[in-house]
């Protein structure tokens, strides 16, 4: 407490202030277990709602610093070469839309059958680009419309909707050609950096499941 006074005063705390800091502290901790004591807690939509933040915010922030082995990142590069190389060149298709709703529904016409190139919005942004490399695309679609193209694997198929300063595009990837790719020692920081953010929801939810297998649910109907 009076650490914590210091460093919000800029000085140590009297002797009468320590007491009245000591006090006020003693006074809510009683409160509080006498609280608990008579279940004050249950049946609480606030506090329970509060209480499950916080344990959500500490699960989550465990999967956050989670630190990765050396074989995962090794993994990691060997799955998505084309995030780590300015060399990986691709062509594909894309269609442009503004509202993620209208891209979705143009893709089930495009699963039956639809002409592809009847269906996108107007934009200044070509339609089939080939062989561009990662950093004339970002230069033309933007920084997360490559970061959304890298992420894709599956080819020659349309892809769900991924997002750009635009707008929505759904692609389809003709070809990738990716270049050299760095051995990881070279590149480690950025290997950890793409793992944490792409794999954080998946972290976070595995961390909830840890917990929920601990309970066995009967669910009444």
């Amino acid at each position: 407490m009076a650490l914590q006074w210091q460093r919000m005063m800029q000085r140590p705390p009297t002797d009468a202030e320590l007491d009245s800091l000591t006090q006020t502290w003693l006074r809510e901790e009683i409160l509080y277990r006498e609280a608990l004591r008579l279940g004050l807690d249950r049946g609480d939509a606030v506090v329970r709602k509060r209480m499950a933040n916080k344990m959500n915010f500490l699960a989550s922030s465990i999967a956050e610093t989670a630190k990765p082995s050396e074989q995962t990142l090794e993994n990691w590069l060997a799955e998505n070469p084309q995030r780590f190389t300015e060399e990986t060149s691709y062509s594909f298709d894309q269609l442009f839309f503004r509202e993620k709703a209208d891209a979705e529904a143009a893709l089930l016409k495009l699963a039956q059958d639809a002409v592809w190139n009847e269906i996108g919005e107007s934009i200044s942004l070509p339609e089939t680009v080939d062989d561009w490399p990662s950093r004339r695309i970002e230069g033309r679609f933007g920084l997360r419309f490559i970061e959304g193209l890298q992420s894709l694997n599956a080819m020659n198929a349309w892809s769900q909707p991924i997002v750009s300063g635009f707008g929505w595009h759904l692609v389809m990837v003709r070809d990738r050609e990716i270049g050299e790719v760095p051995p990881l020692v070279e590149i480690r920081e950025r290997v950890e950096n793409d793992w944490r953010t792409s794999t954080l929801e998946t972290r976070r939810d595995d961390a909830y499941q840890l917990l929920r297998d601990a309970y066995e649910v009967t669910i009444e109907r």
